[in-house]
């Protein structure tokens, strides 16, 4: 049997190795900012004072120590009036000394009369309990509302990320290639 030659053909795959370590990710959120202030609420108030007007001219009128226009303006009024009853009673005197058939002494009795009366004045104004006028006005108080209020400031803090890169080495472990061994021939034939 003859045999043939046959040819010897080895293969060797390539063969890679990787080296990976993955990436990894970092991340914090930190606390949104929140700040709240509050501006109170205000009341201002003013109360004026009231306007109190007291008037107590008659007062002093009935008591003779009114204003010295007025207590000249009732003299000059009443004038009049004491000149008319001092013409009566010179007309009474008169008409007493006049009259003989009364008897008496009617001179005497005249010049008594002369000495011993008074004419008075009636310059006083009229007393009552209602003398004095008080007016009172009082005022509105003036009342003012400042309305407060309440600021809100928030404010969103932005996520922080922090990426560690991973690593990835590919190298060749084996390199791939092809033996192709040849028969041996026998060249002795």
């Amino acid at each position: 049997m003859v045999s043939f030659p046959t040819i010897s053909i080895h293969q060797q795959f390539a063969q890679l190795g990787i080296d990976a370590d993955p990436a990894t990710l970092e991340q914090k959120q930190p606390k949104a900012t929140y700040e709240m202030k509050r501006v109170q609420p205000r009341l201002q108030m003013e109360s004026p004072r009231g306007d109190m007007q007291i008037d107590q001219s008659r007062a002093w009128d009935a008591l003779c120590r009114g204003g010295h226009l007025g207590t000249m303006n009732k003299i000059y009024s009443e004038a009049r009036n004491i000149a008319l009853q001092g013409i009566a009673k010179i007309v009474e005197r008169g008409n007493s000394l006049g009259n003989i058939a009364a008897g008496g002494n009617p001179i005497v009795e005249n010049a008594k009369q002369l000495f011993t009366e008074r004419t008075e004045y009636n310059i006083a104004g009229l007393a009552t309990s209602d003398n004095v006028d008080i007016h009172y006005t009082a005022q509105r108080p003036q009342i003012e509302v400042i309305g407060g209020s309440i600021e809100v400031n928030a404010r969103v803090n932005k996520p922080e990320l922090n990426v560690i890169r991973g690593k990835l080495d590919i190298y060749m472990l084996q390199y791939p290639k092809v033996e192709i061994t040849p028969p041996q021939l026998d060249l002795r034939l």
